[in-house]
């Protein structure tokens, strides 16, 4: 079972960072070189506890829908959401938030399971943790820049 862990340092205020990570609006266009849209439950501003977004997206060009839940949020240090429906077999996504040296360090673990038993541990092997891996570095890179400039006006 792949863990993916990121480190991504931003020059702004950890509420805000926390905040832009659950946004629906700056996920949709992190990711879209994916063309992803959410299609149900939260579809646009903040993804809250409880909540739910089901997300349409292209993902090794066949077309794909993923349900996801937010099961802990503690604003503004840590939340998670987990796949409720999707091609995984399962995964978790957290994300740590803490001020350090006058930035944010925003850590992200995403703990996956592929189906398909063997030939979904080869897939990781070969290809699926790399682009998991540059998918939510793309991510990452959005909210820093987002954050550190005044662009994040224009999704919260």
């Amino acid at each position: 079972m792949p863990v993916i862990n990121l480190k991504t340092e931003i020059r702004a205020d950890i509420k805000l960072v926390f905040d832009l990570s659950r946004s629906i609006d700056l996920h949709r266009i992190s990711t879209a070189h994916t063309q992803e849209q959410a299609i149900a439950g939260t579809m646009n501003g903040l993804i809250n506890l409880g909540e739910t977004v089901t997300w349409r997206a292209k993902h090794f060009g066949i077309w794909q829908t993923l349900t996801s839940k937010v099961t802990r949020l503690e604003r503004p240090t840590y939340f998670a959401d987990e796949m409720v429906t999707g091609a995984f077999k399962r995964f978790k996504h957290e994300y740590f938030f803490k001020r350090e040296n006058g930035h944010t360090l925003m850590t992200d673990t995403f703990d996956y399971e592929s189906p398909l038993g063997i030939i979904g541990k080869l897939a990781d092997t070969l290809f699926l943790k790399n682009y998991m891996t540059d998918f939510l570095e793309k991510r990452n890179q959005t909210i820093k820049e987002f954050a550190e400039s005044r662009r994040w006006k224009s999704v919260l």
